[in-house]
């Protein structure tokens, strides 16, 4: 979340900025701005009381030593009645602080000065284009009739299983997936990301820390009884995992990556789109996340752009990248990028990674800091980015290679999958 400081710095900048999401903040941060005016206030009454009753104390002791009684009595009176308006006092204080933090939670990301406005998809920039272009026959398949063809993914027993967009992977399909899994692992290790196992579920104050709470709790599935939430991405637990750390400046850069399963409701998506591997509510994904000193993060994220193009480059895949627009951004992040791949079959380009820097926003909600070598603590910035989200990079392997002998597998995956073809 916003901290109070960067509000006060410059609030119309923020308003302005903000807009460019399409929320309307003036309201909005002229009420931060009252509440922390009257915090400050009730804070100053509070130690104002504090250090009167201070001086009581010691001069009660001085009247009962010097056997002023009936004085010393007249004196812990008041100590009582102003020991009840601290009290007044402090319970005002805390309730303003609550008011301002649970605002602050409402509040989005400020977008930085690279994002451009726009309200939908049709707005964000292509900022760059590479990979071949597969030239298919007019009657290409589709990866879920090729699925079908070569017994590589079956919807429909997940469907009996558990429900739609829960597909079973069998054989060669199974295995290219795991490939694929070990493959991303593997270049992000040469890339210096240390591997991370986390949990599948994490608990509130992990939702709250990466900013899935209070924003996108319809889309997570709860587990009701433990109050826990399955992770829609392997983001939650790996951040989480510097949720009130402070971290010294030699620690920096902290460069993590982590393989998971994914859980998503996707409620409210509907339509030809969610075809096959296109929109699933458990996918395979492998993250990788960066925790950094604020003049670095920009550098950083190219970093990570670099990343996620060269896996690309190396399965051989048409790619683009398209830095979003204000209105398609996420709630958290200042700034994102989406690397999308060209399914020939489909005739449609699929988003298989988004690569964002997220400023101090959820270091705030975190408490991450690092102590710098004045022995100050400051916010870090946080990253993270897909790299990448296998459904839809299997789709695109299938349908983009596909030939009248059989799927051809990249070559940077033959030495995981132990075959060159399917067929």
């Amino acid at each position: 979340m916003l901290t109070i400081q960067q509000i006060k710095e410059d609030p119309q900048r923020i308003v302005k900025r903000l807009a460019v999401k399409g929320f309307d903040a003036q309201e909005t941060i002229d009420r931060i701005l009252e509440l922390d005016a009257k915090r400050r206030q009730c804070q100053l009454t509070n130690d104002t009381k504090a250090a009167e009753l201070n001086k009581l104390a010691a001069k009660i002791g001085k009247l009962m030593k010097d056997g002023a009684r009936e004085e010393a009595e007249q004196t812990k009176a008041a100590v009582a009645a102003l020991k009840d308006e601290q009290k007044a006092i402090a319970e005002q204080l805390a309730a303003t602080e609550d008011e301002i933090r649970n605002i602050l939670l409402s509040v989005p990301n400020v977008p930085c000065d690279m994002v451009p406005e726009g309200k939908t998809a049709a707005d964000n920039v292509v900022e760059k284009t590479g990979g071949p272009m597969p030239d298919l026959p007019e009657d290409a398949l589709p990866h879920w009739e090729l699925a079908r063809k070569y017994n590589l993914i079956d919807f429909d027993l997940g469907v009996k299983i558990t429900g739609a967009g829960f597909p079973v992977y069998l054989g060669k399909g199974a295995r290219l997936q795991r490939a694929l899994i070990q493959f991303f692992l593997d270049e992000a290790g040469k890339a210096g990301y240390l591997e991370v196992q986390p949990p599948y579920v994490v608990n509130e104050a992990s939702g709250y820390g990466t900013g899935q709470l209070p924003d996108k709790e319809g889309q997570m599935y709860y587990v009701n009884e433990d109050n826990l939430y399955l992770i829609p991405t392997a983001e939650v637990p790996v951040t989480n995992l510097y949720r009130d750390v402070i971290l010294n400046d030699s620690q920096l850069p902290v460069k993590n990556c982590a393989y998971s399963a994914c859980f998503r409701r996707e409620a409210g998506s509907y339509g030809k789109d969610v075809r096959g591997l296109n929109r699933l509510h458990q996918f395979d994904k492998v993250e990788i996340v960066r925790i950094e000193k604020p003049e670095n993060s920009y550098a950083a994220l190219e970093e990570m752009k670099a990343h996620v193009q060269g896996l690309l480059e190396k399965l051989g895949l048409p790619w683009h990248i398209l830095r979003l627009c204000g209105g398609d951004m996420s709630f958290t992040s200042a700034i994102t990028f989406d690397f999308e791949v060209f399914s020939a079959a489909q005739k449609r380009w699929l988003e298989v990674s988004s690569v964002s820097n997220f400023e101090t926003y959820q270091a705030n909600r975190l408490k991450c800091r690092y102590r710098g070598e004045d022995k100050k603590t400051r916010l870090c910035h946080t990253l993270n980015g897909s790299a990448l989200a296998l459904p839809r990079i299997m789709a695109a392997l299938l349908e983009n290679n596909q030939t009248p002998e059989g799927i051809v597998i990249p070559e940077c995956l033959r030495k995981y999958t132990g075959f060159d073809i399917i067929d």
